[in-house]
């Protein structure tokens, strides 16, 4: 019995070896000196959009690392976490010569920052025509939770805004703070949203009890929107974001108080609030999700990655059919950086930037 639990042991020390060296990847740098790459928007093979937090939209060139400012917008608040942050491609685009660009920034309103999206047009290496589509009532002047990511499903745009340092803003339906909103390409409301006609509700909201969901994802496959959120002390969580509901934040949470060993809320599960799909304790600071659906990383097809900025890591999360999380793994630890945004492109490439200013290929 003594030598088949050797072996045995043996045998599961070799698998994992084996397991390890055929999962082993490689961060290939593109390039460096960037300010806080918050956002990437792979353009084509030549191409990344790239927002620094500053307030200032980049290409990078991704054969040669070069990079240039391309669009520095007016009324940025770059106060705390605040600034210029998410951008991507529109997927509704008909035309192909010129592309149409969403961003989402806090926007400087009388000294207060609201997380705003805008669109601008991409053609021929310039950024024109900036416009703000839609400026969320959630203004503090705080400098914390802004949110804030886009993602589209067939038809739609959603972004996300952190509760703006205000805890209370989570169960607010009165502001967008707090919340994941749904909105069409235009900024206007769809009417089929599901607060649409509920006077204490804003149209705009999707979902709401939200403390901080720096990552978002619709994964067209399953038709499913996915989130991932800062928590406080402990406490981050990954989400399945469902039509109306409810995540909880303030009254529940699986996080502590920054200033003792005190839980946030009143427990971890309510009736009416949608539970976490995963939570982390201890937190490892989203700051991005993406759904692999690619065919140069089989191994990751179908898991959600999210970049953690407290633990250095990409965060590789497998959901299996019923939508639970089975099982994780932490790859990229050993660059020991904040990994800020993952992009993922159509050929199944995966960019990554982070805080140091870096921005990264995935390879093995």
């Amino acid at each position: 019995m003594l030598m088949k639990a050797v072996i045995s042991k043996v045998g599961l020390i070799l698998l994992a070896a084996v397991s390890s060296h055929s999962h082993a990847y490689e961060a290939e740098k593109i390039t460096t000196g960037l300010n806080i790459p918050w956002g990437l928007a792979y353009v084509d093979e030549q191409s990344m959009l790239v927002t620094e937090r500053q307030g200032v939209v980049k290409r990078v060139n991704l054969e040669t690392g070069k990079h240039q400012t391309l669009f520095t917008p007016e009324g940025v608040w770059t106060e705390g976490q605040g600034g210029l942050l998410d951008v991507a491609l529109s997927p509704f685009d008909t035309d192909f010569k010129s592309k149409k660009v969403y961003f989402t920034y806090s926007k400087d309103i009388e000294g207060e920052g609201a997380t705003t999206l805008a669109q601008a047009t991409y053609q021929n290496g310039r950024l024109t025509d900036w416009q703000d589509l839609f400026v969320s009532a959630s203004r503090t002047d705080t400098g914390r939770h802004f949110g804030s990511r886009i993602a589209f499903d067939d038809n739609s745009l959603y972004f996300s805004i952190g509760d703006r340092g205000v805890r209370e803003n989570g169960q607010d339906t009165l502001t967008h703070a707090g919340s994941i909103l749904r909105l069409q390409p235009d900024g206007s409301v769809p009417a089929d949203n599901p607060f649409i006609n509920n006077s204490a509700i804003l149209d705009e909201i999707w979902s709401y009890g939200h403390r901080n969901p720096q990552g978002l994802v619709y994964d067209s496959n399953s038709q499913q929107l996915w989130s991932i959120e800062h928590g406080p002390r402990g406490g981050d969580e990954i989400n399945l974001i469902k039509r109306g509901a409810n995540y909880g934040w303030p009254i529940t949470s699986h996080g502590k108080e920054y200033w003792g060993p005190i839980s946030v809320g009143d427990g971890k599960v309510k009736e009416g609030v949608e539970p976490p799909v995963k939570v982390y304790i201890p937190s490892i600071a989203p700051g991005s999700l993406v759904m692999y659906r690619g065919e140069k990383f089989p191994e990751l097809n179908g898991k959600l990655l999210a970049g953690a900025l407290k633990l250095t890591h990409i965060n590789v999360v497998t959901i299996n059919d019923a939508g639970k999380a089975i099982a994780e793994e932490r790859i990229m630890a050993e660059l020991g950086e904040r990994i800020r945004d993952i992009e993922v492109t159509p050929k199944g490439d995966i960019y990554f930037s982070t805080d140091s200013g870096n921005l990264y290929r995935l390879k093995r």
